[in-house]
């Protein structure tokens, strides 16, 4: 299997500029995310000149930036300024906020303003018929669901993401995004369960060369990366 044969589109995931960069010169990559945390690992200072940048250098491929706020009336704010710095922006908004108080109001009021949004965290099927609701008709929207860490609390993500892509898929505009993955199967399920994109760490980019490859050819591969390993150490276990 090629990945060129798959319809699912891989956006990458992170908030290193430079490595955002360099992924857009591929041409592999047909968009990227970032969020919070991802901004406080590689250090950024200042968001919004962080994503004026992005927007500059990237003008004609999906861009997700989150709010930082915690209450409702600040993230509207913040959601209005990450829109107005390109088209191609979509503001991702979590679908609850940190004490558990829906964000789904929020979400009816952007879309009717026609921002494009990309409602983020979802976790269950319930969480993604309200946001599907609530988008405008005539607006571009993601719906973010955390396969990666429904599959961390031991539930197979592929039904609820199969289920999730049918309720995504009743209403124009809507894409169904599978988050967080662990592996680069996790393509291929992505791809497999009608989702139309997922978002990929670079960690994960880096790993494609391997997609498709010759089994017999991997096991070689990987005895040699010991071989070579073992004779950098300079073990000896015989004495």
């Amino acid at each position: 299997m090629n990945i060129a044969d798959l319809k699912v589109k891989i956006f990458a995931d992170g908030a290193d500029s430079e490595a955002m960069k360099a992924e857009y010169a591929k041409g592999i990559v047909k968009g990227f995310t970032t969020n919070p945390t991802l901004m406080k690992k590689h250090g950024v200072k200042d968001y919004v000149s962080f994503a004026a940048e992005m927007v500059k250098a990237i003008p004609d491929l999906s861009l997700s930036f989150e709010v930082f706020a915690d209450d409702f009336e600040t993230m509207e704010k913040e959601a209005e300024v990450l829109a107005g710095l390109g088209k191609n922006v979509m503001v991702k908004i979590p679908i609850t906020n940190s004490t558990g108080e829906s964000s789904i109001p929020l979400v009816r009021r952007l879309s009717q303003k026609g921002l494009n949004l990309n409602v983020t965290a979802v976790f269950t099927i319930r969480q993604v018929m309200e946001a599907v609701d609530a988008f405008a008709e005539g607006t571009h929207n993601y719906v973010s669901v955390f396969a990666g860490r429904i599959a961390n609390a031991g539930i197979d993500p592929e039904p609820i993401m199969a289920a999730a892509a049918q309720i995504c898929h009743e209403k124009p505009g809507v894409e169904l995004l599978w988050a967080s993955p662990r592996e680069t199967l996790n393509i291929v399920q992505a791809d497999r369960c009608g989702c139309d994109i997922i978002t990929v760490t670079n960690d994960l980019l880096a790993k494609l060369g391997d997609f498709g490859k010759n089994l017999e050819q991997f096991c070689l591969e990987t005895v040699q990366m010991f071989a070579r390993d073992a004779k950098a150490l300079g073990y000896s276990i015989l004495r």
